[in-house]
């Protein structure tokens, strides 16, 4: 099997593959060349091998995919967790309770993030149009949400493995790697359900899927991680998803039909 990431990538997260390589038999693949020669020449590399597909590329993932390789997570699950409007149109076609989402401001203040940014890195508070950011990636603009916190549920296949609630006091972004404190969260049965639907149509392996828990108890959704990072769910919990995830994998690739001869003889 093959683990693929880009090079800063895996020096970023050489915890969780160190962590993934100790559980099962993982080469390391590191690759920035995304040209389509470079492209030609991955796929060559990597034919026949499932591949733990941990970059956040959607285009190539889905190149990958036409030229027969089988990827965890899947080309669209890569497309659509990595495209906050596409996720936003899922959240509305499964509907489940999501969070309002526009192409232009609705209202000041809003909130406003870039289509494709991960990690709270790329997400503004705006008071007026002047405050817009000039980026090269278009723009989600949505309404500010009353919250008592931001969930991320960790979903292994078609289950829940678990849950983080993440809390802020001193900014309207709360995420782990910005300094939200974190703590381990129990899902309600109505939040299990709605995120188990959101994975079941995505036929994701192995994602991280965004709440905000309001104020009232009801949730709405606001994203999906691909590929999801698992620091702040070492951090609050004693199990290994690592150790999971790579049983699934191992599940997934003993039931696969697209093995090498030479792993069935």
């Amino acid at each position: 099997m093959k683990l693929l990431y880009e090079t800063q990538d895996a020096k970023r997260n050489h915890g969780f593959i160190d962590e993934l390589q100790r559980f099962g038999h993982f080469d390391l693949v590191e690759w920035d060349d995304w040209s389509d020669e470079g492209l030609t020449r991955l796929a060559a590399n990597l034919v026949g091998e499932l591949v733990v597909f941990r970059a956040r590329r959607p285009k190539a993932a889905r190149f990958l995919e036409d030229q027969g390789l089988h990827l965890i997570n899947r080309a669209e699950v890569n497309r659509v967790a990595n495209d906050k409007w596409k996720s936003f149109e899922l959240f509305m076609l499964l509907g489940v309770p999501t969070i309002p989402s526009y192409r232009q401001a609705p209202e000041y203040p809003c909130v406003v993030k870039t289509m494709d940014g991960h990690g709270g890195s790329e997400v503004w508070l705006l008071h007026s149009d002047e405050d817009i950011p000039i980026t090269t990636s278009p723009l989600l603009f949505q309404p500010i949400i009353a919250h008592v916190a931001d969930i991320r549920a960790y979903v292994i296949g078609t289950k829940v493995v678990g849950a983080v609630k993440r809390i802020s006091t001193d900014s309207f972004k709360a995420n782990y790697s910005l300094g939200a404190t974190v703590e381990k969260y129990i899902l309600t049965a109505a939040q299990e359900k709605d995120v188990l639907r959101i994975a079941r149509a995505l036929n994701s392996d192995y994602v991280g899927i965004d709440f905000l828990l309001l104020e009232d108890g009801r949730h709405v959704f606001n994203e999906i991680e691909d590929p999801v990072g698992a620091r702040s769910f070492y951090k609050t919990h004693d199990e290994n998803i690592a150790e999971l995830f790579v049983e699934h994998i191992q599940k997934t690739e003993k039931h696969a039909p697209f093995q090498r001869e030479d792993r069935l003889k």
